[in-house]
């Protein structure tokens, strides 16, 4: 699945040593709220558990050159029983800052709504992360709440926000249902 800028593709274990490089970001890290950093081998080890689980994982492709180059990971994490699913993203230090989150992010909501079936995709992030609150509402979540002070932020106390899409405002553009109606 892609858009003009921003393209997914399947989750790879030949990757896992880019992802774990993404996730020892310090930017990554604060952004995410974890304290601490991983080993590698630690990292691969729960790379062969997530390649078995039933979460839904893209890695993010940059398209703007001559190859797509991966810069990040999205994620689906389902709760079949009620149709929904949390969202994660995780984008390279050298994939910020162009519009490539909310491109994907797009594509993952097109996918979680048109193909998965999904009524609703929620998220947390951190209230300072600014930058990801305006990608999230660009790309189609709303704020419904706050869960206050469940967070840290460069060492201080902060709010996580809580968002949501849902399929019926979900307004596009759609990859996928012009490839099935079309």
């Amino acid at each position: 699945m892609h858009d003009s800028v921003c393209g997914l593709g399947p989750y790879r274990a030949d990757l896992v040593e880019t992802y774990w490089r993404w996730e020892q970001d310090p930017a990554l890290l604060v952004g995410y709220g974890r304290q601490q950093p991983e080993s590698l081998e630690a990292r691969t080890e729960g790379m062969t558990q997530q390649l078995r689980g039933d979460n839904i994982r893209f890695t993010v492709y940059e398209l703007a050159g001559d190859a797509a180059v991966p810069v990040g990971v999205a994620t689906l994490l389902p709760d079949p029983a009620v149709r929904t699913a949390e969202y994660v993203v995780m984008l390279a230090p050298e994939g910020r800052g162009r519009g490539l989150g909310t491109a994907a992010t797009r594509l993952v909501l097109d996918y979680a709504f048109h193909v998965t079936n999904l009524r609703m995709v929620w998220l947390k992030v951190l209230a300072p992360n600014r930058p990801a609150v305006r990608a999230y509402e660009k790309a189609g979540f709303r704020t419904v709440g706050a869960m206050r002070e469940a967070g840290y932020w460069l060492g201080r106390v902060c709010d996580e926000v809580v968002m949501d899409a849902l399929a019926a405002e979900f307004a596009g553009p759609s990859v996928v249902a012009p490839l099935v109606t079309g």
